[in-house]
């Protein structure tokens, strides 16, 4: 069965750190791009970051230079680095994989990310 499991999430002041994790079981990360998303309530969902299978990273203008996101394929876990963290990162974090091998594709939304996980809640208070 093909899951991904994240976890880390919590309360945090402005201005402190947080490293989310995601657990992957089955071969979901094999050769494929993994990216981490967040959805704030009444919003839309975005993308806060890829990561190719060659470990390139790509980030959100708004995350850029204190987010970072880590993959280890022998263990199956993404993680994500928080660093500086703003009201306004507070969400539901989701890791997921895409449907490619070779690319990311569109992580705006990630319409072309096709595996889940449940989510972890991040709350960043003033």
């Amino acid at each position: 069965q093909v899951q991904l499991v994240e976890s880390g999430g919590g309360s945090v002041q402005a201005g402190g750190s947080l490293r989310l994790s995601c657990a992957a079981s089955g071969n979901i990360m094999n050769n494929r791009c993994m990216g981490w998303f967040r959805q704030a309530p009444g919003k839309e969902r975005e993308g806060v970051g890829v990561i190719g299978r060659d470990g390139t990273s790509n980030y959100a203008h708004s995350v850029q230079g204190r987010f970072a996101i880590y993959r280890d394929d022998a263990k199956n876990t993404l993680s994500l680095q928080m660093n500086s963290l703003k009201t306004e990162d507070t969400a539901m974090y989701y890791c997921a994989a895409s449907r490619f091998t070779s690319r990311c594709g569109d992580w705006s939304r990630g319409t072309d990310f096709v595996n889940w996980g449940q989510g972890t809640q991040v709350t960043v208070s003033s």
